[in-house]
């Protein structure tokens, strides 16, 4: 017997891999739902988690293997691809399929378990749209799944929502960018299994039969064709426009994903931009903020500052420069004169980072009124004037000298000079950092 795998667990080697899988006594496995399979597939306890092991034939084994393992690279999500075993046999030295095992997913669930606890149309149309947008993240890395169906998701609760996440990858393909055709003919197959599995369910009684099962599976189509036009369709706008960017952003980040390259073209008739998105997991941009400046600021607060730095950076044509040199230069060009501009008095209304937060907000909609681009400093001038003056001490429940000194730690004044001066040293966070990743740049 062989096993391949990039760590191997020496408890592998204590599993009946001499039985077929079907036969693997009830000591071993795990009591967890599976879904439906074209393979034989059980559960197994194993070093005080739980792993997942297919037969499957060695070839399409070693080739989901390597695939689950590019994916996972990639930042796909999917399950983790542990081992291969071949070479079984069984007492009479004959040979038995090879296996696959990998990682169970854990709060995981396939999609008959939810219907039966939920039994509930709304869990199917919620369903879908996590599945449209997991076909969606996979065409845009490049891969084909060739096998689209809920049967081969398993999904996790996300709040009030799902998250989902391939299983099965076995006729899957990574391509360096999918035709039209390899996406179409994905989400078309999607849409025809979806359909069968939803029938299957009101056959069983989980889904009432005056569902209409072929309506819901249209979903995926529509889903998929608005998200991907969403994420990937050019918009042109003139050059008094850049407001125009921040809008786009925002209906990215409305839907789940980050922006992770901006290009831009100029011709005569003005500018064209082309937005490429990466989707990131949750904490990615608290996490990115606090390594490139050192604030340790809320998740949505630093979401808006990385769109905002990405934004300086393509205007400012450093797309090629170090991400840390320019996040140095947005820190002193662009977020410091800003808390700068705060009135002492006004400066316990509001934490900084949401008061950087507000003022974006501001200079967008004025933009947008005005339809075209607004200076950062009149904007925050308009800010202070129109809406900071006007709200509620936020930090009267704060420490008087704490929230000073958290202000301070942003930006200090030269009184004998109109310009101030910041010294990155000064930035006071709460944050001890856990590792190098972790670590402030400044």
């Amino acid at each position: 017997m062989q096993i391949t795998a990039a760590n191997v667990d020496p408890a592998l080697l204590d599993l009946p891999w001499e039985l077929p899988l079907a036969q693997w006594p009830t000591e071993v496995l795990a009591a967890l739902p599976r879904g439906i399979s074209r393979h034989v597939v059980r559960f197994v306890n194993l070093s005080n988690r739980v792993i997942a092991v297919k037969e499957i034939g060695e070839s399409v084994a070693y080739r989901e293997y390597q695939l689950l393992r590019d994916l996972k690279r990639l930042g796909a999500p999917c399950v983790e691809p542990t081992a291969v075993i071949t070479g079984r046999t069984n007492s009479q030295n004959e040979e038995l399929n090879c296996a696959l095992v990998t990682e169970h997913l854990k709060f995981s669930l396939p999609y008959r378990a939810l219907f039966a606890q939920y039994m509930r149309p709304e869990t199917a149309t919620r369903l879908i749209d996590s599945l449209a947008v997991l076909l969606v993240r996979l065409h845009l890395i490049g891969f084909y799944w060739g096998d689209v169906s809920l049967s081969n998701t398993l999904f996790r609760r996300d709040a009030g929502a799902f998250a989902a996440y391939l299983v099965d990858a076995e006729t899957g393909e990574l391509h360096p960018k999918l035709t039209d055709g390899q996406r179409n003919y994905d989400v078309d197959l999607a849409r025809t299994n979806i359909i069968g599995e939803l029938m299957d369910l009101q056959a069983g009684s989980y889904m009432p039969e005056d569902v209409d099962v072929v309506e819901i599976g249209n979903r995926i189509q529509e889903r998929y064709e608005a998200l991907w036009s969403e994420l990937t369709a050019e918009e042109s706008f003139s050059y008094d426009e850049r407001w125009r960017v921040t809008e786009r952003i925002k209906r990215l980040n409305e839907l789940g994903f980050d922006v992770g390259e901006l290009s831009m073209a100029t011709d005569l008739d003005g500018t064209v931009m082309r937005i490429q998105p990466k989707v990131v997991d949750a904490g990615h941009y608290h996490r990115q903020i606090m390594r490139l400046t050192g604030l340790d600021v809320e998740e949505a607060q630093a979401q808006r500052m990385l769109n905002d730095l990405e934004t300086y950076r393509w205007w400012k044509g450093r797309q090629e420069e170090p991400i840390e040199l320019v996040a140095h230069a947005w820190l002193a060009e662009v977020f410091e004169p800003v808390i700068a501009q705060i009135p002492p008095k006004l400066r316990r209304k509001l934490e900084p980072a949401q008061i950087f937060h507000e003022v974006l907000e501001h200079r967008w909609f004025i933009a947008e009124q005005k339809g075209h681009d607004i200076p950062l400093e009149e904007a925050t001038n308009s800010y202070i004037k129109n809406i900071l003056e006007h709200r509620p001490d936020e930090a009267a429940f704060l420490d008087p000298v704490e929230d000073e000194e958290m202000f301070n730690g942003y930006a200090a004044w030269d009184e004998d000079d109109d310009d101030e001066v910041f010294e990155p040293s000064m930035i006071r966070t709460n944050h001890t950092p856990q590792s190098a990743g972790d670590s402030p740049a400044f």
